[in-house]
Parts: structure tokens; sequence; C-alpha cells
């Protein structure tokens, strides 16, 4: 049943590409009978990790679990081991990803760059054209980093004029350089439905891409460095926008289960790790009294939303409490747009494919505006899109309604 889910393995029908093929080579490994080797370790790469065979599978295999071991086990191998792949590893998952002020400090020197527009500038006399043909490839696809980042635009506690509720808020990484404006939304509509915001100063990474590629250790450091941040016995719920950041965050219990320090911390962070649409149907969305500005989107499903938190109703149910916004269902709104982390930049041919696709079917339903609920899904559909139609978020365009609240009144 997980293989007509799988893209890859539609793809290329071959059986060593599908979920059930790589559990196969997992247990032989496992068993003794293969050697860990440079092929298994580009079998695993070459999963997206989309978790769609997790949601098909009838026996309820944690597919996810086995591929994250996997990969540790590749890295503890060292079969993938390259001079310029250890490089990129150690500055972004040991460096820049561990250091939550230096990885600002370089989004703000982005920022730079892209304002004076030497990017811009530099690509039309083809100068990039120098680079290796990898990144000249992946340069067009850079985020717009921030004008401001998500401590400036939100305050540690801000509190509604009611207050029902009292959570905590995680601003994440990318979340944060590329679209802190979201963030400051997620704050928005939170505190529209009665919930007092807690949001604590220069959040560490999540740890999710640590996890997906095989940096089992970084990852839960990242995982205690977030749960000490947080009061958590004080908080109903810790709210996340993130679909990917958010799927990872459910699971610090599994990943810390062994630590007698925070194994039964992380069993209660669990239990109160929220995605945003989650908890506003939890507690009964406040329907705006004004419309947002469009009329008809269509919504494209993150993947670890979708199959990893088996968050699927909700932020439709979001768009829908938006008086006047007609919600067309988008075809394969749940299949992988191909940012899958950072999939786009390892397997960028079958990233290619995989939007393409997506955009068809976005192109399909005549709409100008798309939702998504992950900023990887966010950034790859906006590069695939480009100005054809505006990519946003449910929460973007229900925080929208709110303020037209204040307007009109």
């Amino acid at each position: 049943m997980c293989l007509p889910t799988c893209p890859t393995y539609m793809e290329t029908k071959k059986e060593r590409n599908s979920p059930r093929g790589r559990i196969s080579l997992m247990r032989s490994v496992a068993d003794g009978e293969l050697e860990i080797t440079k092929a298994f370790s580009d079998e695993m790469y070459y999963c997206l990790g989309c978790l769609a065979c997790q949601t098909a599978c009838p026996a309820g295999v944690k597919y996810g679990e086995l591929f994250e071991t996997a990969r540790a086990e590749v890295e503890r191998a060292g079969v993938a081991q390259k001079a310029e792949r250890d490089f990129w590893r150690w500055l972004t998952l040991n460096v820049l990803f561990m250091h939550p002020r230096l990885l600002r400090f370089a989004g703000w020197g982005l920022r730079l760059w892209q304002k004076s527009g030497l990017d811009i500038a530099l690509r039309r006399v083809k100068f990039l054209g120098l680079l290796p043909k990898k990144l000249q490839d992946l340069e067009p696809q850079t985020p717009r980093v921030a004008a401001v980042f998500s401590d400036s635009l939100i305050e540690p506690v801000e509190t509604p004029a009611q207050k029902k509720y009292q959570v905590g808020l995680l601003t994440g990484c990318i979340q944060d350089l590329a679209f802190s404006n979201i963030n400051r939304d997620t704050a928005d509509v939170l505190l529209a439905n009665g919930c007092e915001v807690v949001t604590p100063r220069s959040q560490s990474c999540c740890g999710s891409l640590h996890a997906h590629n095989g940096a089992v250790e970084l990852a839960q450091e990242l995982a205690r460095r977030q749960i000490d941040s947080f009061d958590l016995e004080s908080l109903d719920a810790i709210i996340t926008n993130a679909g990917g950041c958010g799927s990872h965050l459910k699971t610090y219990g599994h990943l810390l289960h062994d630590d007698p320090l925070y194994a039964e911390r992380a069993k209660l962070w669990d239990g109160k790790v929220k995605d945003i649409h989650e908890w506003l149907v939890q507690v009964g969305i406040r329907r705006p009294t004004h419309g947002a500005e469009v009329m008809e989107v269509t919504y494209h499903e993150s993947c670890h939303l979708c199959h990893g938190q088996k968050v699927v109703s909700q932020p439709r149910q979001v768009l829908q409490a938006i008086p006047g916004l007609v919600l067309k269902e988008l075809p394969e709104s749940n299949w992988c747009c191909g940012s899958a982390g950072i999939y786009n930049i390892t397997q960028p041919e079958q990233s290619a494919k995989l939007l393409k696709r997506k955009v068809n079917h976005i192109q399909q339903t005549g709409c100008k505006v798309v939702t998504t609920s992950n900023p990887g899904c966010h950034l790859q559909l906006a590069n695939g899109l480009g100005a054809s139609a505006e990519v946003t978020q449910p929460v973007t365009l229900l925080a929208r309604a709110y303020r037209e609240e204040s307007v009109v009144a």
C-alpha cells in the first residue's frame, strides 16, 4: 500500500527506491547480512522523508524513526564522507544552526547583500557563473531575509484583553530569518483567540535538520535547549507554525527517552506542543467579523504536518472560518513539493520534477493565492510559481481578517 504514495518509487518504479525496499535494506544491515556502503547511503539520502508511506501503512510502521536511525548509522560509518560534503555539514549543522546569534548575524549579512542589489547585478553580468554549477543553480533560490527578526516584532510576553490561556510561541530559525512576519501573524491570531503569548528570546533551532541528517547527538542537545527555554508547567500549549519543525518537536520524548534528566520533561513537552491550526480548532476559532482581501485560495499540505503530525482538516477549518474566502481543493494536495528540508539542495533534479508536478496542479485550480504551512514548502512554491501567484499561510490570512476588524471599527 505504501508504494503508490512514495514519490521516488513512482519516479523510478524500482523496489529499492520504495519504503518497503528501504526497510528491507535496513533490516539486512541490522541482521548483519549487509554492510553499510556508499550505495546504502545514497539510497537513504534519495528518500524524501515525506512520511506519506507512514500514513498509508495499515500496520503503523514508524518509518520516520527507522529512516532517521539509518541515516545516523550512515554518518557513523563514514561511507558518505567527502571533503566538500563534510565542510558544508560542519558549517551548517555544527556551527550556524547550533548558534542562534551567529545564524542571525549571517542572516543580517545576507540581508545587506540582497538589499544592496549586488546579487541581482552580479547575476545580470553572469559573474556568478564562476561559482560551481550546484551553487549557480541554488543562488537564485536563496530566501529573501526579513528586515527584522521575531524578537524585534514580538514582546517577551503579550497579553490579550480577555485572557483564557497562556501559550509559548516557537519562532524557529529559517522561519525567523525569512518569515518573521508570519511569527507576528501567529502571535496576533493567538491574542485574538484569548491566548497570552510567551516568546523566549534568541530561540535555537528545533533540531529537525540535524535529526533528519544523522546528527543525533546535536539534535538531542538542541531538544534540551528548547525544553529549558520554556516553563512547561505554566503553559497550556507550546505553539509551532512550521509543519516540518512541529513534526520533530513532537518526538522529543523518543529522542531523549534514555536521558535520565530530560526523559520525563520531554514527554510533558510532547504533550504540550501543538500546531497553530490544531490549537485554534481545539480551543474554538473566533470567526472574524470581516473577510480577507482574497476570495479563492488553495492549500498545499506540508508533508510533515499531514503525514507526520496528522493535522489535515484543521488548516482547512482555519481558512473556512474567514468570511468571504472560498477554498478550492488542490489535486494531490498532500503530495510532496520537493522541498523536504534540504532535499532541493541535495537532490535538485528529483526536487525539480516534484515542484513542476505541484505547480501544474496549482495552476489547474485557477487560484492566484496558494497557502501552505511550512517555511520550506513556502520557499519552494514561491520559487516555482514566481509572480503568477501569491504564496502565503492560513494564519496570515486569518491575521489579516482580524486586523480588518479594527480598521472597520
